[in-house]
């Protein structure tokens, strides 16, 4: 038996197969805000993101990796990360994964505490969906679960993305395993 708290999570996997028409591709009003690949980023450059973003809703999957590890992962061609900026200022990332045929999965997005409440994320979300389109793929994957941002599900939902499955897991409580 774990002496570790367990937590119930609800993960909702959602898909997109076709461009959405209503993307927010206008920066929200006056935002100055540039979104810029980071090709091959260091790992403790990502490591600041990823642990910055995610604190606040335990995300701990990248945090047990070691450096080689996700050296692999984020600095594989067919792995891009997009950092959006505010004045100059690291504001959030997204970061998409290629590496399947035809199919692209939106690993991981999120802001920066400092930058929630401010219009950015759906505005990240739809520059990160017009870029995956001109990819051309047959479908554009995503998850997220309970320990989120309370409008993520929501803002996915908006942005045009349908629920396709959903279950309930129960894992070690990551503040007590990996934060």
């Amino acid at each position: 038996m774990s002496t570790v708290p367990q937590i119930e999570v609800t993960i909702s996997y959602l898909e997109m197969q076709e461009r959405p028409q209503n993307l927010l591709l206008q920066s929200p009003q006056g935002k100055r805000t540039s979104l810029i690949r980071a090709y091959k980023p260091t790992v403790s450059f990502y490591r600041y993101l990823y642990n910055t973003i995610g604190e606040p809703w335990l995300w701990w999957e990248r945090r047990v990796l070691s450096d080689d590890e996700l050296s692999q992962i984020i600095q594989d061609d067919n792995v891009e990360i997009y950092v959006l900026y505010y004045d100059g200022v690291p504001a959030g990332y997204a970061e998409l994964d290629r590496r399947k045929p035809s199919e692209i999965d939106l690993a991981y997005m999120g802001l920066i505490p400092d930058f929630i409440g401010q219009k950015l994320g759906p505005y990240l979300l739809s520059s990160i969906i017009d870029i995956v389109w001109s990819y051309e793929p047959t479908r554009l994957t995503v998850n997220t679960c309970s320990l989120d941002h309370p409008k993520a599900l929501g803002v996915y939902q908006k942005c045009g993305f349908n629920i396709y499955d959903r279950n309930v897991k129960t894992i070690d409580d990551p503040k007590h395993s990996y934060l």
